[in-house]
């Protein structure tokens, strides 16, 4: 790697042609986890590549074991575990040879992390868009505190990151990098509708929300201790403060899809992080890594000299 970035293994979104040009940028490029049909499309785009570095992503709580041996075969430079009990995973990966990252919410998390033995560890910020803590703490204060438990192993920031100021920024922290994952969204390579880039490009990171509310109503699994932040939703502002009502009432669920199907609201939430003010343009994700990795050295080299 020539630059301290990386891209965060945004599921959907985050395909081989995405990952490939992050690390022809000179960053950490990772596919977003799937079943193994979307593996066996996309992780040889990637693999394909060069000799680069790159990685794949996986929900812990959702993968299975097979899927992410399946995974390993296509001979990743890193897995990345988020979100779940990781410890099931660490053996196969480690004898593989990838290294291992594990992203952390919490210090609980992070103190599981470093005594898994993970190479890399992520401190993810509620900042971020996606899911994340529900009781989580902000970038800012996160990151250090990971920083000095997580020892020599190196940590990687994530959480609101959208240009190299942000960059700048966590390896003023004490972070060995960052992991982006709204700005990539609204690259050339993204697997990304063109109604969601726009509406990143054209929003505001005071429009987003995190919630459960579109969790509940798509059917979605996930663990209770994670919410999601996207853009404002029609269900959001009408199933805000009931989500206890809403998890009883499967006609919601049924009303959800029959608005998907009909077109009144788009099949996917736009997540979203914080930071997505600072989203301007449509570049190649190539492109961007090297512009991120100059911003960062411009607002160091100030912040030094002042």
């Amino acid at each position: 790697m020539r630059h301290p970035i990386g891209l965060a293994p945004m599921g959907g979104s985050a395909g081989g042609a995405l990952a490939a040009a992050v690390s022809r940028g000179g960053g950490l490029g990772m596919v977003g986890g799937g079943d193994r049909e979307w593996l066996d499309r996309e992780l040889p785009i990637v693999a394909a590549d060069g000799d680069r570095p790159w990685g794949v992503g996986f929900l812990t709580w959702a993968v299975t074991s097979a899927v992410v041996e399946h995974a390993l075969e296509y001979g990743p430079s890193a897995v990345m575990l988020s979100f779940g009990d990781p410890a099931p995973f660490v053996k196969v990966i480690q004898e593989a040879g990838a290294a291992l990252i594990i992203q952390v919410t919490d210090l609980e998390e992070a103190r599981q992390a470093v005594d898994l033995g993970a190479d890399v560890i992520v401190a993810q910020g509620t900042e971020a868009g996606g899911h994340g803590a529900r009781r989580g703490r902000s970038t800012l204060p996160f990151v250090p505190v990971v920083v000095d438990l997580a020892g020599p192993v190196p940590v990687l920031a994530a959480g609101g990151i959208a240009d190299g100021r942000g960059v700048a920024a966590v390896l003023a922290l004490g972070a060995a990098g960052a992991l982006v994952g709204t700005r990539f969204q609204a690259t050339v390579e993204a697997l990304v509708d063109p109604a969601v880039v726009n509406a990143i490009v054209e929003g505001r990171g005071g429009d987003t929300e995190r919630s459960v509310v579109l969790d509940i109503v798509r059917g979605s699994a996930w663990p209770g201790k994670y919410t999601a932040r996207t853009l404002g939703h029609p269900y959001l502002d009408r199933w805000r403060g009931r989500e206890d009502e809403l998890v009883g009432d499967p006609l919601a669920r049924r009303d959800y899809q029959n608005d998907v199907e009909r077109g009144v609201i788009p099949p996917l939430p736009v997540w979203a992080g914080e930071g997505f003010d600072l989203v301007a343009d449509v570049p190649s994700a190539a492109d961007l890594v090297a512009d991120l990795a100059a911003q960062a050295e411009v607002a160091l080299d100030r912040a030094g000299r002042s």
